[in-house]
């Protein structure tokens, strides 16, 4: 193939755009970066056939590339400190279209909090941390913090070392030799009963604040839908299908529900009570359009908080709300497995059964009372217990 040959078929399978340094790959339609950093050219696939998509991550792998591209200079110039790969940890999160924001916002407050937690670590040469200072951090951040955070720090911490091997700043990763910390996975739900529930929603709607009864119909539409309170807030009325008696659940119209793409949806049942929060609800408010959120308050901890110290009892959180739903459902004889598609678990009900396995004692000593191995009938409200009648007599 001649000189011509080529540059007709490379013209053929790539199609310049009106936007600098994008391109796109006319086989597939997708969008590649071809950009030049430092002399060098980088092609990279946006991994996305849509344009506005590919604008937006083509600046991140640009902002990316030559951030990664500063620091192997850095290296060469002898410079390299931890900040400076910080910086390229950061870059690569913001890049990165995979991880939700709230994904990014996390590993960016577990970012400040190993800074924090080491204060001489930023400024530091990359290259002469050791081993023996990543264990001396570990012991006391370990004190520190809860088991998981801790885990999810030094996760970062290796993450970052991992850039300086890339950049060729050193050669290995001193934070590789320390361990995890075992993570206590068991939590004991303490859940208000069913008369406490009632005072907690009451206590609440007759606090005298004006976002008292908005506050305590967010209480109600927790437990009685087992939603996160991340999601409650987006619920509008177009979601609410009173005909068949479910409730469609979208999360942030930005970010989707968890552990789900953007569009993904869930469905979870009208119960009773939450029927009759959402009919009282409508007819107090019948003017409101299909797309006005069923709840008028973002949030009611502060409210929560208020009632229980007023009566006494163990604080609760809203995610101890979508638990108390998951408990009561369980409790009326729900399978484990349909409470878990309703919570919008996605795996076949493994997290629900080692969360919800063990249940209030007092219903679990009811459940026991139906066990039994002889034919001896249970006694039942104190009264002897009925002679079992004698099988009849087989068929001739």
């Amino acid at each position: 193939m001649n000189d011509g040959q080529s540059e007709s078929k490379s013209a053929t399978e790539w199609q310049n755009t009106q936007f600098a340094n994008l391109v796109r790959y006319t086989a597939s339609g997708t969008y590649f970066a071809r950009i030049r950093v430092h002399g060098k050219l980088i092609r990279k696939s946006l991994k996305t056939d849509v344009m506005t998509v590919a604008k937006l991550r083509l600046s991140d792998l640009e902002k990316t590339e030559r951030q990664s591209a500063e620091s192997t200079a850095n290296v060469k110039r002898g410079k390299l400190i931890f900040e400076d790969a910080v910086k390229i940890y950061k870059e690569r999160l913001s890049g990165d279209t995979h991880l939700k924001q709230r994904t990014r916002d996390y590993y960016n407050e577990r970012i400040d909090a190993l800074l924090k937690s080491w204060p001489t670590l930023a400024k530091m040469d990359i290259r002469k941390i050791t081993s023996q200072q990543c264990q001396e951090w570990a012991s006391r951040n370990a004190t520190q913090c809860s088991s998981s955070s801790h885990n999810h720090t030094l996760g970062i911490l290796r993450g970052v070392f991992k850039i300086a091997i890339e950049s060729g700043a050193r050669y290995d990763n001193p934070g590789m030799v320390v361990k995890r910390v075992t993570e206590r996975t068991e939590k004991v739900i303490i859940l208000p009963s069913f008369e406490t529930f009632a005072k907690i929603v009451e206590t609440i709607k007759s606090s005298g604040s004006g976002f008292s009864k908005p506050a305590s119909e967010l209480v109600e539409s927790l437990a009685y839908g087992g939603f996160r309170i991340g999601e409650a807030k987006f619920v509008t009325w177009r979601d609410c299908d009173f005909v068949r008696g479910k409730i469609t659940v979208w999360g942030n119209h930005d970010k989707g529900l968890k552990a789900r793409q953007v569009g993904e949806r869930r469905i979870v049942p009208m119960i009773q009570d939450m029927r009759k929060l959402l009919e009282r609800m409508r007819a107090e408010r019948p003017d409101e359009s299909t797309e006005t959120p069923v709840m008028r308050v973002r949030e009611c901890q502060k409210s929560i908080d208020r009632a229980s110290k007023l009566l006494g009892i163990k604080r609760i959180t809203h995610h101890d709300l979508r638990h108390l739903f998951a408990t009561r459902s369980i409790e009326s004889n729900v399978d484990i497995p349909t409470v878990s598609r309703w919570l919008g678990h996605k795996d076949g009900g493994a997290l629900a059964m080692k969360t919800y396995g063990h249940l209030r004692d007092e219903h679990s000593q009811i459940m026991a009372g139906k066990v039994k191995f002889s034919n001896t009938p249970v006694a039942t409200n104190g009264n002897q217990p009925e002679t079992a009648s004698a099988p009849p007599p087989p068929s001739v």
